[in-house]
């Protein structure tokens, strides 16, 4: 018979110790955080917009990626790329240089003049091709610029420190800015890892975040662009031609260096733009406008243009639309100087002589055509010529602004151009010098080309294509 070991009925000491909880803190559950609330659904519902947004507009307002956005880009905006240039101007001595794009038309028999146009706000050189081969084949030669910020000139976009930001809408923003650069539900993924929503790390962010920012390109900026343009391409002295708010921007310019202008035509200038800036400026506005073609080229039919072409409206729509062109053009649009006085400008002593032209839109409204009558009687000097066109004429009649802007060049004397000799380097210099000391020790000092510089064989140093500015420059895009 086994023996069965008495128990013992009472608990051994160890056995009577409860449990005790963990000396570690427990962490609230984040669900009866108010913060994890508000941002869950602040965060859900942006993600829906964004969502909604960027289904409606096919693509981002602003793609950063250039070789992705060029090749996105019709055909005609490529090959009028192809076509054009880039030079390099330096705006600020410790800034980069920015490449300004060129669009250049030459005659076939020898250019009898040279001539720079200027597009106004929402436009680029592609708006005026037309307008540039009538010209050329008037024998004038004609540059069409793109301003910095516009067309296929770079935005010159810098990074730029900022304070916290404050304020719902402040916040709203940033977070859309978050949702579209790493994707709708990059919260909720780590809310699902986590269990929490990265509130910490967004505010973190916010506080010391950097971002992109347009340069505001002013009048002064814009003057230098264009000297350092007309001077790179030896292009004085010079016929400008400035379209709606160019004027504005290089009035200053054109006082300041009136010996380099041979003559000016305005046409329908106007110192904020015939494009209204809140179109691209706005949210949601500017989602509508420049995500779908049809609601830019209605824009552009109320406002500038009833006969711009659905393919030139979509292509300028583009343009605006990629590498930040809409920041940019807002942000020249800013600069613009809204009380610019045309009369003042006109009545100044570096103007005097220097002859103009008025051309202006003469059945776009009864208001336009007062302005016109307005701007005519400030610049008395300036001869009164009406076209057919909107206030973006070059649109819809790009042939008849070509007619009377050439016919207005061609009537005036011919220009008389300055050829400065180009100064020799030192060490070429000193090379002449022991040529010509060789050929006199030699008794061949005849003066048979090594008596001075412009007479040798040595050829001059391209200093164009050293800096890809010449004919076969590479366009630096």
């Amino acid at each position: 018979m086994a023996i069965t070991p008495e128990q013992d009925p009472k608990p051994k000491p160890q056995q009577q110790q409860k449990t005790k909880p963990k000396s570690s803190t427990t962490t609230k559950t984040t669900t009866n955080d108010p913060k994890f609330s508000f941002f869950f659904y602040f965060t859900l519902s942006i993600s829906l917009i964004t969502l909604f947004f960027t289904f409606f507009t096919s693509s981002s307002l602003s793609s950063h990626d250039p070789k992705s956005w060029f090749l996105s880009l019709p055909t005609t905006l490529r090959h009028h790329y192809s076509n054009g240039r880039t030079v390099k101007v330096q705006l600020h001595p410790n800034q980069p240089p920015i490449q300004v794009f060129t669009f250049q038309q030459t005659p076939s028999t020898k250019a009898s003049e040279n001539v720079v146009v200027l597009h106004g706000t929402g436009l680029s050189s592609f708006s005026y091709r037309k307008v540039l081969n009538f010209m050329a084949s008037k024998g004038l030669q004609v540059v069409a610029i793109d301003l910095p910020g516009n067309g296929f000139s770079e935005k010159s976009m810098e990074v730029v420190s900022v304070e916290p930001l404050n304020g719902f809408f402040d916040t709203f923003w940033y977070v859309f800015g978050e949702i579209k650069e790493k994707g709708f539900f990059w919260a909720f993924d780590q809310i699902v890892e986590t269990g929490q929503i990265p509130y910490e790390e967004i505010v973190g962010r916010m506080s010391k975040r950097k971002i992109v920012k347009a340069i505001d390109f002013g009048p002064e900026d814009m003057g230098r662009v264009l000297g350092q343009v007309i001077s790179t391409l030896g292009l004085e002295p010079v016929h400008l031609v400035l379209h709606d708010s160019a004027l504005g921007l290089s009035a200053n310019w054109i006082s300041d260096n009136s010996e380099f202008v041979r003559s000016v035509t305005l046409i329908d200038t106007s110192n904020s733009g015939a494009l209204p800036i809140c179109v691209v400026q706005y949210p949601l506005i500017r989602e509508v406008v420049l995500g779908f073609s049809f609601a830019y080229a209605k824009v552009l039919n109320s406002c500038c243009s009833k006969g711009v072409g659905v393919n030139d409206a979509d292509a300028q729509r583009v343009l605006l639309k990629g590498m930040d062109g809409r920041k940019s053009v807002v942000a020249i649009g800013k600069r613009l100087n809204s009380s610019f006085d045309v009369e003042e400008w006109g009545g100044s002593d570096g103007l005097k002589g220097v002859p103009m032209q008025l051309l202006w839109s003469g059945g776009w409204s009864k208001e336009w055509s007062d302005e016109g009558n307005r701007v005519a009687r400030a610049l008395p000097q300036a001869s009164f010529v009406t076209h057919s066109g909107g206030r973006w004429g070059q649109e819809d009649a790009a042939d008849e602004i070509g007619e009377k802007v050439s016919s207005f060049i061609l009537s005036l004397p011919k220009s008389v151009r300055k050829v400065e000799q180009e100064a020799i380097p030192d060490h070429i210099q000193k090379l002449l010098d022991e040529a010509k000391n060789n050929d006199h020790d030699h008794g061949h000092g005849h003066g048979h080309g090594h008596g001075h510089y412009g007479d040798t064989n040595i050829p001059e140093p391209d200093y164009m294509n050293a800096y890809g500015l010449g004919q076969g420059g590479p366009h630096g895009w």
